[in-house]
């Protein structure tokens, strides 16, 4: 049957039913409700067609969810407790309500019925047209009171509204919680589809730097080497100007907007400034991470070849070679990082390490100014090396010197 002749043919069959009769039916529990039970059900049917078939919720057992509904002064609290009470499908939902009874769907209190205890309506309307001697909470649903209809408690729709009729009384307060966002639970995700996603971020992050370093020898290799250099000779004192770098960096950056701030022409250079400077700093970041691959790739195939292994030095050589050791540092992260406890100590380790390579490259750019100064990079000959008497018949490194022999009185 479509829609449109179901939702007739339910409105006619609620319309055979005459309210007088109902409002006239006995109160005890004999065939005297038969006809306003027919009719709620066929107006629920019609009003609620898309929500769960109305049905009682039978009561947990002692290990079960329950509620306590008699006092509604923490909603939300109230709210979390119902929502993690609810089963798919929801026939299979349990659940105990301290002095009260709970149900599904959209349920209608007749005028001839008195319920006595509090009322928990889960996913659906609660239409109050007898009287209810305690509180009234629907989840997901409205509480309306029609003319004849009386709360003798409190109200709390959670995700609903709450509507009085006519003569429709609420003795107690009334409360309206707009549903709190349920978030969906997420499936587990295999761990090999965890190793393959870190791998492919992690290849695709070496990818990017793989070209920039190629790009840098290519444009800017003395500049690079001078950097590499000054890794390589001066480590510590690298890393401790890295440190105070990162320190002064914000300092810096607000000196150099207040500075432009006092004049006009300086205001509006500021926005220029401020791209200006995020860029050099980006730039010294990575350029001295890259420093630090160069100057490690070139310690390694130093090292291969005097074990006589036959390679080209080279500058490209050296950066592929140091960010692949680089990598390294990642890899356990990737493989075991999967390990509740483990996965987070390797995560922390490698990030660490990672900040100590990027913090001495930062401080060797700063002290060699972006490859422009020698002094930190082991180049400069002292001045004592510079004397005939330590020149003499022997290079300036590789070999110890050795004194010219005094001349003998003959």
């Amino acid at each position: 049957m479509r829609a449109g002749n179901r939702h007739a043919a339910l409105l006619f069959l609620a319309a055979l039913i005459p309210a007088a009769s109902v409002a006239a039916a006995p109160v005890g529990d004999g065939m005297g409700h038969v006809p306003e039970r027919l009719r709620r059900l066929l107006l629920g049917a019609l009003l609620y067609e898309g929500g769960p078939a109305p049905q009682a919720v039978r009561a947990a057992d002692s290990t079960g969810p329950t509620v306590n509904p008699s006092r509604l002064d923490q909603p939300v609290r109230l709210e979390r407790e119902l929502r993690a009470a609810l089963r798919k499908p929801i026939s299979a939902t349990r659940l105990t309500v301290t002095g009260g009874t709970a149900r599904i769907g959209a349920y209608s209190v007749g005028s001839a019925e008195t319920i006595h205890g509090h009322l928990v309506i889960l996913e659906g309307s609660a239409e109050v047209h007898g009287r209810v001697e305690g509180n009234v909470v629907t989840l997901d649903g409205d509480v309306t009171v029609f003319p004849g209809g009386s709360i003798a408690g409190d109200v709390l729709a959670i995700g609903g509204a709450v509507h009085r009729v006519g003569n429709g009384s609420i003795s107690g307060t009334e409360q309206e919680l707009a549903a709190a966002t349920t978030v969906p639970d997420a499936q587990p995700v295999p761990i090999l589809t965890r190793i393959v996603g870190r791998a492919a971020g992690l290849t695709g992050l070496l990818v990017v730097l793989l070209v920039l370093g190629l790009g840098l020898v290519t444009f800017g290799r003395p500049n690079l080497e001078i950097v590499s250099d000054t890794v390589a000779h001066s480590f510590g004192r690298s890393f401790l100007a890295g440190l105070l770098g990162q320190v002064l960096v914000l300092p810096t950056f607000g000196m150099l907007v207040i500075g432009l701030a006092l004049t006009i022409a300086g205001a509006l250079l500021i926005p220029f400034a401020v791209a200006v400077y995020v860029l050099v700093v980006v730039v010294t970041t990575i350029g001295g991470l890259l420093a630090v691959a160069h100057a490690a790739g070139e310690r390694v195939s130093h090292r291969r070849m005097a074990r006589g292994v036959s390679i080209s030095p080279n500058s490209y050589r050296y950066i592929v070679t140091g960010l692949g050791m680089a990598a390294m540092i990642w890899l356990a992260w990737i493989i075991f990082g999967w390990v509740p406890v483990a996965g987070t100590l390797m995560l922390t380790a490698a990030g660490l390490a990672t900040w100590s390579l990027a913090t001495v490259g930062f401080g060797a750019a700063l002290l060699s100014r972006g490859g422009m100064r020698e002094h930190f990079a082991g180049r400069l000959i002292s001045p004592e090396m510079m004397t005939d008497e330590y020149l003499w018949a022997t290079p300036q490194f590789g070999v110890p010197a050795v004194k010219r022999p005094e001349k003998r009185d003959e």
